[in-house]
């Protein structure tokens, strides 16, 4: 098989025999063949499987799971749309999910010069840091950490926070209403400590989210950094041209 590549890179040719394989005979969830087994079916070197694999992975098509093995994505129902949800339990019940929060930790510090000018402070204004790991159905799917000011949530506490929603407690107890939020996206690897609490290698492929969220009085109520899973979130937007 080596030989018959001629003028497309071998590990480009692999990926569209993989993902013909996935688009026609395989499900979500099916696991894929060991790297190993793979080489060995096609004819190919392990050098060349292990890149095909990364370029599916970094497109979506499969996740790892450390130790167990490759297993082929969900990109229809379980990929989440990152665009215009403020909220990730709201979303995730739509799709049919059973979503999860669960608090890392929660505490009270000085904002520094990153924060501070993203969420338009002084330097050293008091801010909540709460740090939280999203599940949907038992699997981990995103890494937030999210300030706020102090001075509009001064009763704040973590057992509030284990009680609702955030977006509930704006509303329902500190009467904040949600205006608009300006996100930005880009793409990166996981780092160590992100990949442990996703569940995926180290490396990985995944998205990074910055988000600002206003009030009616447009100020910045929420600046929140999340690192999501690639496999588990795609981002829609939509363009109209005017006339």
């Amino acid at each position: 098989m080596e030989n018959s590549f001629k003028n497309k890179a071998l590990y480009y040719q692999l990926v569209d025999l993989l993902k013909e394989r996935i688009e026609i005979s395989m499900v979500p969830h099916d696991k894929l063949p060991s790297e190993r087994e793979l080489t060995a079916h096609h004819g190919v070197s392990r050098t060349t499987v292990r890149l095909a694999l990364q370029e599916l992975e970094a497109t979506g098509y499969i996740y790892r799971r450390h130790g167990k093995g490759t297993f082929v994505s969900d990109l229809t129902k379980n990929a989440a749309d990152l665009a215009g949800a403020y909220s990730f339990t709201e979303q995730m019940r739509s799709m049919g999910r059973n979503p999860e929060t669960r608090i890392l930790s929660f505490e009270k510090l000085e904002a520094d010069k990153y924060i501070a000018q993203h969420m338009n402070l002084p330097l050293g204004e008091a801010v909540f840091k709460l740090s939280r790991l999203r599940l949907a159905d038992q699997e981990p799917l995103m890494v937030e950490d999210s300030y706020l000011p102090v001075k509009l949530f001064l009763s704040l506490n973590e057992t509030m926070l284990r009680r609702k929603p955030l977006y509930d407690l704006f509303s329902e107890d500190f009467n904040q209403t949600v205006r608009l939020a300006d996100e930005e996206l880009y793409a990166s690897i996981a780092q160590k400590d992100d990949a442990k609490l996703l569940s995926i290698n180290e490396g990985a492929p995944v998205l990074h989210l910055a988000r600002s969220t206003y009030n009616m009085k447009n100020e910045i109520i929420e600046f929140t950094l999340s690192v999501a899973r690639a496999d588990q979130f795609h981002y829609n937007i939509r363009h109209i041209r005017n006339s």
